[in-house]
């Protein structure tokens, strides 16, 4: 751990549900695993109006800082969930990434180029800060009860519900629920109790992972090398973290004794031929790895539903596991609030299958891709990866064929049935499926940001003219009115939207655009929120 860091200990609290006797408690939502995905899910739900129980075995925060990438969409997520504020002020803000060849830097890129949007393209942020500012964002919510050296030890989902068997200090409980969302990591219990088996690829090279503090003056940018002369034949990674703290991330090979690697006296001088001997650092956490790109062939099993790595893992390059996983939850929670509400039927929750397999198989490919530039398998391939690099520093078009890691963006869902296909011609690419795109705007005279307004319900977003009486009183509709409710500040939003004078936006709880018209139609809009919801999936089936 970074100097002077000590996890926080989380107590362990007896629950009504281990005084029910012989008798289960019944709960609408139960969520197995307080990692990343397990607790956005809660804090998720709870904005939806429901409550869940958080089942982990341990008392307190991730050990080592694991994940440290979090995308602009991740942010921009939490940010909606009250999450983001204490993030963004510890996490190191970056867009810059460099790669270099050998001894010789090839290009460099800007993730976000351009201005007018809230959240920064990344931060780096050690995983254990992150779990940190979730769980207190649970200590602020009433729905979500969060039990620490809660072990769940048998899962029996039957038609009508999910049976939970839970070991903790006191003893064995039992209890139900509607539905249970497994967040139980790569190893997932739940997983192996519904018979669900992930497929995908193994990976038998093998990285060194070092978190190292220092006071250095490299500037906080994303660096790789590809066969560094104080590494050769392999990969480094560099990144800053907050605490003066930077993972360093070393290629070791796929026959390299890991437990050797991360002996200190085999870790010091790698790292000194990286950074000069006369660079003073003090290792704070190390682990070997290898790792697997695979995905579970349906994410939804009756009543049981699978998130983060329980439904999917992928290479850390280009840092597509968390917040893949993230992006997830957001698909999954508003449409199982409002099946459990009524308010959908249970056919829209094939979607977040649909959609998310998409998301999956889109972040498994970049990780595959990643891979195979990153460790050719073949000397042709090495050759090939190296002329490549060659190529790049002098030609533009040879810097699209060099893969350190496709960095996280989110999936567009643009063959999804809750889409209403356009009608109309737009020059904007927030096209159905897509996510909506940030803007700053004004509101009441103050400065603000689109996404920020636009909130967690159906919104539909117009510019005029005069919204019809029958669409403003639709239930779970918000009708945003250009002019009205919120002032245009720049040029960002038309850009962006193409939203003139008639145009209109359907957009979906987890700011997704559902549909959009050249001109306002309340049959149009009725229709498209009805599909949006899955009723039309419902007709079908």
């Amino acid at each position: 751990m970074p100097s002077g860091r000590q996890n926080p200990v989380y107590a362990y609290r007896r629950s009504a549900d281990q005084d029910a006797g012989v008798t289960s408690r019944h709960h609408p939502v139960v969520i197995v695993g307080a990692g990343p995905s397990g607790l956005t899910a809660a804090i998720a739900l709870d904005a939806c109006g429901i409550d869940t129980v958080v089942l982990d075995d341990n008392d307190t925060v991730s050990t080592g800082s694991r994940a440290i990438c979090f995308a602009k969409r991740t942010l921009e997520i939490w940010d909606r969930l009250g999450c983001a504020a204490p993030m963004l002020e510890k996490g190191v803000v970056w867009q810059v990434g460099k790669v270099f060849f050998r001894d010789a830097q090839v290009y460099q890129f800007n993730l976000q180029p351009e201005g007018g949007h809230k959240m920064p393209a990344f931060i780096n942020l050690q995983q254990y800060y992150v779990e940190e500012f979730l769980v207190d964002r649970i200590g602020e919510l009433t729905r979500v009860d969060l039990r620490w050296k809660n072990r769940v030890t048998r899962v029996e989902p039957r038609d009508d519900r999910v049976q939970i068997e839970v070991e903790t200090p006191d003893g064995h409980y039992v209890l139900s629920c509607d539905y249970l969302l497994a967040a139980d990591g790569a190893n997932s219990l739940v997983r192996e109790s519904v018979g669900a088996v992930a497929r995908g690829q193994e990976f038998h090279d093998q990285f060194l992972i070092c978190d190292i503090s220092m006071h250095a003056d490299f500037p906080t940018e994303r660096w790789f090398w590809f066969d560094p002369p104080f590494h050769s034949g392999h990969s480094v990674l560099l990144h800053r973290q907050p605490d003066n703290v930077w993972r360093v991330d070393f290629q070791i090979g796929a026959d390299a004794d890991a437990a050797q690697a991360l002996r200190i006296e085999n870790i010091r001088p790698r790292i000194d031929a990286m950074l000069g001997e006369q660079t003073k650092w003090d290792l704070e956490w190390a682990s070997a790895y290898t790792f697997r790109c695979r995905k579970l062939d349906r994410l939804v099993h009756g009543r049981v539903l699978f998130i983060g790595d329980s439904a999917h893992q992928v290479s850390p390059f280009g840092a597509r596991g968390a917040n893949g996983a993230v992006q997830g939850v957001e698909n999954l929670a508003w449409k199982l609030a409002r099946v459990i509400r009524g308010e959908a039927p249970g056919e829209l929750l094939s979607t977040y299958d649909g959609e998310r397999q998409r998301g999956a198989a889109e972040n498994l490919l970049h990780s595959t891709r990643a891979t195979d530039f990153i460790t050719p398998k073949s000397p042709i391939s090495r050759v090939l990866r190296d002329s490549v690099l060659r190529l790049a520093k002098r030609y533009p078009f040879a810097r699209a064929l060099v893969n350190s890691g496709r960095l996280s963006a989110p999936c567009r869902y643009d063959d999804s049935p809750l889409n209403t296909p356009d009608e109309d011609r737009f020059t904007s690419l927030a096209r159905p499926g897509s996510p909506c795109p940030d803007a700053p705007i004004s509101i009441d005279g103050n400065p603000g940001w689109l996404l920020e307004k636009l909130g967690g319900s159906f919104v539909l977003l117009v510019a005029g003219p005069a919204v019809p009486d029958e669409l403003r009183t639709l239930p779970d509709l918000t009708v945003l009115e250009l002019g009205a409710d919120f002032a245009v500040t720049s040029d960002d939003l038309a850009r962006r939207y193409d939203l003139v004078g008639g145009a209109a936006y359907l957009i979906r709880p987890d700011q997704h655009v559902a549909a959009r018209w050249r001109r306002l139609d309340a049959g149009a809009v009725t229709r498209a929120l009805r599909r949006a919801l899955g009723c039309e999936l419902k007709e079908v089936a």
